[in-house]
């Protein structure tokens, strides 16, 4: 378990944050723009978690907060030629599949999509809306990041399925896609 007595340590102060080796990197650095945009969809999938209260899906996007901070360490862990270290954590085939099966049973109790949604519909599936677009966003950088250096591809193909998921969960929010908006294009022309 991760032991903090100290929040600040002043290391950053210069504009650099450590990876899980060590390594220094500039805080604008691709791999570390992927590491905050992970970040960011872990609070906003919080909120999201309190907006949808006691519902199941709750304990689901608990238990994905979770994953998220593996996949902040396993993008935070440099891949060399020499193998992982011990303690290195990385997103692994099992999560995803995991990700897939939820995707596919709460898509199969949703009507067929005739339309695009518009972000919206109850409040908790809103606020699922939000995580899916800044999940987009994280897999974005990570993709980008990973043009520069080698991230595991686990790791990508989880933020993939991810937003997939909070597509399909929004929808089951929004009692199983009978409140959700739908996309009219032109209609306010």
């Amino acid at each position: 378990m991760v032991k903090l007595n100290k929040i600040y340590t002043r290391t950053g102060d210069a504009g650099t944050t450590g990876l899980a080796d060590g390594t220094r990197l500039p805080k604008y650095a691709p791999r570390m723009q992927a590491v905050g945009d992970v970040d960011e969809a872990n609070s906003a999938i919080g909120l999201a978690v309190l907006a949808i209260g006691d519902a199941p899906e709750a304990a689901s996007l608990t238990m994905i907060q979770n994953d998220l901070f593996d996949l902040g360490a396993d993008l935070a862990t440099p891949i060399t030629d020499a193998g992982d270290p011990p303690w290195a954590l990385r997103i692994i085939e099992s999560q995803v599949e995991r990700l897939e099966q939820q995707i596919d049973a709460m898509n199969a109790e949703l009507a067929p999509l005739d339309s695009f949604v518009l972000p919206g519909g109850s409040a908790a599936a809103a606020a699922v809306h939000l995580a899916r677009a800044i999940t987009r966003r994280a897999e974005r950088s990570a993709t980008a990041a990973a043009t520069d250096v080698t991230l595991n591809v686990q790791a990508l193909i989880y933020l993939n399925r991810l937003s997939d998921l909070l597509f399909v969960m929004a929808r089951r929010l929004n009692d199983n896609g009978a409140r959700d908006v739908k996309w009219v294009p032109g209609a306010s022309r």
